[in-house]
């Protein structure tokens, strides 16, 4: 069982090797095109808008300074309110909508990890029970206006042993810009179902970047040490296996909440960043 699976993993590691260095082939014609029609036209071309947010939920705003990142990654800024992510700057020029997906197995914190994000932080039994939630927030980064469509996919929409419904992972999973693998801490049956939620959403997006997040790390500083030592190493395995960066997170005492959102916007925009990685046991690791 054990050569099985580290025969799967090699094959998803050299598989995801070679998509990443196409992917990165591809942006760099990009960029050269867009510095062609920059100089055709005359201006830069900054941002791309890739998808349009239907919603018109209600969200949170963060304001970063243009200044270089801080520790926990961009610079902490202003928190005001905003308004629904169709709100487009003045002219409308500078607002670029992206898409996010969620995946995981069922009661692993998923809804509570987002509503903390967004700000919409209820008791869990006032969300409805869907195969697909979306919950959106808007931010502003150096004068750009970015509208974050996060869709999450309820754990019964895939099942490792029957195969499920793969119809919800194939909305949330097309055109998005970045994929959550979540999983519990305590849970190692939902550390296992990470490779088979990986396999299923890159059916449907090949270039869309990979994080591995790990919940409830405030219940997980409670096992014993050695069962903590076990778990991280699997799931720091299992994160290298799809090249994925790796967060510890809980959502009741916010840790690595913003970071990971944050790391997403820095990797698809290119920011400076000096996220510190972090692999000692009994601490929220980030591994990348």
């Amino acid at each position: 069982m054990t050569h099985h699976l580290c025969k799967k993993l090699l094959r998803l590691k050299l598989k995801r090797t070679f998509i990443w260095r196409v992917a990165v082939l591809r942006r760099s014609a990009g960029s050269l095109w867009d510095q062609v029609l920059a100089c055709w036209i005359g201006k830069p071309i900054r941002y791309r808008q890739i998808l349009e947010s239907g919603g018109p939920t209600a969200t949170v705003r963060h304001r970063f300074p243009s200044g270089e990142m801080g520790g926990d990654g961009f610079a902490s800024g202003e928190l005001v309110n905003g308004a629904g992510v169709g709100d487009r700057s003045k002219d409308g020029s500078d607002l670029v909508a992206l898409k996010i997906s969620l995946l995981g197995d069922d009661h692993i914190g998923k809804t509570s990890f987002l509503a903390k994000y967004t700000g919409k932080e209820k008791k869990q039994e006032d969300f409805p029970v869907e195969e697909l939630k979306q919950m959106d927030k808007t931010l502003s980064v150096r004068g750009a206006t970015i509208s974050y469509s996060i869709w999450e996919v309820g754990g019964d929409a895939f099942s490792a042993d029957d195969g499920g419904s793969t119809a919800a992972i194939r909305v949330a999973c097309k055109d998005c810009v970045a994929m959550l693998f979540m999983f519990d801490l305590t849970s190692r049956c939902t550390l296992n179902s990470v490779i088979s939620w990986y396999q299923q959403a890159r059916k449907y997006n090949q270039t869309a970047i990979p994080v591995m997040v790990g919940s409830k790390f405030d219940d997980f500083i409670e096992l014993p040490i050695d069962l903590q030592w076990t778990i991280s190493s699997q799931a720091r395995a299992y994160a290298k296996a799809i090249n994925a960066t790796l967060f510890f997170s809980s959502a009741s005492y916010n840790i690595n909440v913003n970071k990971i959102f944050k790391f997403v916007t820095a990797k698809l925009f290119n920011l400076p960043w000096n996220l510190e990685r972090n692999l000692k046991i009994g601490e929220p690791i980030i591994d990348f």
